[in-house]
């Protein structure tokens, strides 16, 4: 299985084709998903520099990041997934291998927030429990939580929104002992669905919140 693994070294120009202006500044840098590379550096680097904020240098280094392939963080992915999806059984919450090699959890609308709204249903608190769980076992991840609406309205309310519910859902995984160094959250509005915004039921899947889980280096 293919894992993404962070890298103290890297091509410039895999940074500065990931970077957009998604409003989530991390180490100087701006972030979007479709940028796989930048991503994994960000859950990392964000720690780096976080943790190193008077240094330029360390500053730099969290900008230069990169993926290579890695047989044993494969493992430790493998091991994730296999008891995220354990502990998701029956809970809605979906757990799969992203193409990039990271592992994904897609927690769609229906369980997580009530329309237009960022805070976390009551009754997810117990299946957010879980998760945090799992990914306070160790420092050896990085996590990228990414918040998605429907194509209800437009971007000035959806962006927000997303954010915003990308947020909610990082906070609470802080708050449950998930260093926040290794949180990165985002809000990408009505971008990528995974299915139809022509039905209620597809807008609902739509209006959901993924947890990105990379293994870093």
């Amino acid at each position: 299985m293919r894992a993404l693994v962070i890298s103290s070294a890297v091509v410039g120009a895999l940074v500065l084709s990931g970077c957009q202006s998604t409003g989530n500044n991390i180490g100087g840098m701006e972030y979007d998903k479709s940028a796989i590379g930048a991503l994994v550096g960000a859950a990392a680097g964000y720690g780096l520099s976080r943790g190193n904020a008077n240094s330029s240098a360390q500053n730099n280094r969290a900008a230069a990041i990169g993926a290579v392939l890695g047989g044993a963080t494969g493992v430790y992915l493998d091991n994730k997934e296999k008891k995220l999806r354990q502990q998701m059984a029956g809970t809605g919450v979906e757990v799969n291998r992203n193409p990039d090699g990271s592992v994904g959890l897609i927690m769609p609308g229906s369980i997580t927030f009530d329309t237009n709204k960022s805070n976390i249903k009551p009754n997810f608190y117990a299946t957010l429990n879980k998760v945090a769980q799992t990914l306070a076992e160790d420092n050896k991840s990085g996590i990228l939580v990414t918040g998605y609406t429907d194509n209800t309205g437009n971007d000035s309310i959806n962006i927000p929104l997303s954010q915003a519910r990308a947020q909610s859902v990082a906070s609470y995984l802080a708050a449950q002992g998930v260093s926040t160094t290794r949180i990165n959250a985002q809000g990408q509005g009505s971008a990528n669905p995974i299915a139809s915004n022509s039905t209620p039921a597809g807008r609902e899947q739509n209006r959901r919140v993924e947890i990105s889980i990379y293994a870093i280096q």
